[in-house]
């Protein structure tokens, strides 16, 4: 059976989503967490389509463009606290070893959190092994 190699990741790192259009923005890594979540103002759905602006203007990467969606789901998140919320995800793009991924992020308002995205098991798994010793790995490699 072939074993595909695993890259070593630490606790936070700086990433893209070109996707998105937004560069350099800081993810915490947490193998607590299922789900990938992205910091999100203004969601609206309107005649099957989702619209929302990515990060806010307190965050230095915030371009205040307005994206929409037609391929989006609504997923039920269960925060530490045990309170279950439902949440839109889309799916998207994050560059991280100089390597795009297909990425799946549940839209919440992160404010008050100092990581505007959360990299969850989901996406990890058969990826990355988290040194948490270890941060910006993906970042201090970039075009080397």
């Amino acid at each position: 059976m072939y074993k595909k190699e695993k890259k070593i990741i630490g606790r936070s790192d700086i990433v893209n989503f070109p996707d998105l259009q937004l560069e350099e923005i800081a993810i915490k890594i947490d193998t607590g967490a299922y789900t990938s979540s992205i910091h999100c103002k203004d969601i609206t759905e309107e005649n099957g389509i989702l619209k929302c602006t990515f990060l806010d203007e307190d965050h230095p990467q915030y371009n205040s463009m307005i994206f929409t969606f037609k391929e989006y789901k609504k997923i039920t998140v269960r925060s530490s606290n045990g309170l279950a919320q439902e949440r839109y995800e889309v799916k998207s793009t994050i560059q991280l070893f100089n390597k795009t991924y297909k990425i799946s992020l549940s839209l919440n308002d992160r404010q008050e959190m100092k990581f505007p995205v959360l990299i969850g098991r989901k996406f990890l798994n058969n990826k990355f092994i988290v040194d948490t010793q270890l941060k910006d790995l993906s970042f201090q490699q970039q075009d080397q």
